[in-house]
């Protein structure tokens, strides 16, 4: 069958339908801290378990990004993102299913690979669906997905946080019904017609920028290293202490500010509208010079976030101010901006690698401080929050000169020759 001849949905259909892995990942993030507190007030697991289990599924995470956006460009989009929303339901239905400890933590491998390997393939498959007027707008819609992600799992909380294991097992759940309508609808979606593209003229030896670079040695040498290194550090360094306290909010809220499941739950969904107007207000601007100004802005906000229960302590109102703030001010300076920049800078058949290269770095170094996270915050919680606040905000430094000056994008020159090209890279930090 000729490309031509395949029928090509709406970029918003499948911005909707590949954006289904961040809807999950977010069920995951918010609900699934909320599950293991329940289990361990059960007595399932314990404290030390749920540390193990939080750290595990970020591990697996990273190994998935980095194997599945490597697979993803050499075998297709398509092909990948299906297998992994099997692993997703597999393994979150196996959580719903058992609660004891080693059928948990192959739950949460599962789970991990196959959230990891389905991030970097859909992201790179939204963006080759979009134009040059709409790309970062179909990313950021994308993410919105997440936004009813964290609002699903915040109202399982409310509504089964005093159900103890049983409200546990409704949550993962929850997300294996997620998992599996989200392959339903993927089987809407056709190859990426870039991806496409971009093989047959490497299997034919053209000499266009997307057909002569797609192997990784590519990502670590030439052109493509400074948009990586500047990616890596940047995100990392934010994701530490992004993820860090999103992962443990429920935890820090319970054994730190003396509040309840439920109560946490019911009081966080003040965040929901501070997410949602963050994000459509990032749509207006995300495809306009504006982004960065509006990036300086929300890495102010993050850094604030971190400072409040370091500077004041933990206490109901600080806990629910740090989560009101971080997730508006987010909105402008940390996950949406790193997928528009990544699928900005690198070519069709190194995008989804680069992508889940940026995206396994920084979970894998989440999930060595998720390890010891739980002591941490019981030795001195406020000191760690303050040193969070200091390395997300050189993250979000290291991002500003980063991309601060950058011309251009890779769409814009990949399908032409190489030395007639001049790809869009950051400026030098």
């Amino acid at each position: 069958m000729t490309s031509s001849a395949i029928r090509t949905p709406s970029p918003w259909w499948v911005a909707f339908a590949a954006g289904m892995a961040t809807f999950v990942d977010q069920v995951a993030i918010m609900g699934f801290g909320t599950a293991l507190v329940l289990y361990q007030s059960a007595g399932a697991i314990t404290p030390s378990n749920v540390g193990v289990l939080t750290s595990l599924s970020t591990i697996a995470l990273a190994i998935g990004a980095l194997t599945g956006g490597r697979l993803g460009d050499r075998f297709g989009r398509r092909t990948i993102f299906l297998l992994t929303m099997v692993l997703i339901a597999v393994g979150t239905g196996l959580a719903a299913w058992s609660t004891s400890f080693p059928a948990l933590v192959l739950s949460f491998i599962l789970f991990g690979v196959g959230t990891g390997a389905d991030l970097p393939v859909a992201l790179a498959t939204i963006s080759e669906a979009a134009s040059d007027d709409n790309r970062a707008r179909l990313v950021t819609f994308s993410n919105l997905l997440g936004t009813l992600g964290i609002t699903t799992a915040i109202g399982c909380g409310i509504l089964f946080g005093g159900l103890g294991i049983v409200g546990g097992r409704i949550i993962f759940g929850v997300a294996c019904a997620s998992a599996v309508v989200g392959l339903l609808l993927r089987l809407t979606v056709p190859e990426s017609t870039a991806w496409r593209q971009a093989r047959a003229e490497s299997e034919r030896g053209a000499l266009t920028v997307r057909a002569r670079h797609s192997s990784v040695r590519d990502l670590l040498t030439g052109e493509y290293v400074r948009p990586l290194w500047i990616l890596l550090t940047y995100y990392t360094l934010a994701t530490i202490a992004v993820l860090v306290a999103g992962q443990f909010s429920t935890y820090v809220a319970v054994n730190l500010a003396g509040m309840s499941v439920q109560s946490y739950s019911s009081v966080s969904m003040l965040a929901l509208p501070a997410a949602i107007i963050g994000a459509l207000w990032f749509m207006k601007i995300a495809d306009t010079p504006k982004r960065i100004r509006y990036y300086v802005a929300g890495s102010l906000g993050v850094v604030a976030s971190n400072a409040i229960p370091a500077l004041l302590g933990f206490t109901p109102v600080t806990v629910i101010t740090s989560l009101v703030l971080s997730t508006f001010a987010g909105a402008f300076c940390y996950e949406i901006i790193m997928k528009v920049w990544t699928q900005e800078s690198f070519p069709t058949l190194l995008r989804s690698t680069a992508q889940g290269v940026v995206y396994s770095v920084a979970r894998f170094a989440a999930a060595i401080l998720a390890i010891f996270t739980p002591t941490l915050l019981g030795m001195n919680a406020r000191v760690l929050y303050g040193v969070l606040s200091v390395v997300v905000g050189v993250g979000f430094l290291v991002g500003y000169l980063g991309f601060r000056n950058v011309r251009g994008t890779v769409f814009d020159v990949e399908a032409e020759p190489e030395s007639l090209s001049e790809t869009a890279v950051p400026a030098e930090v």
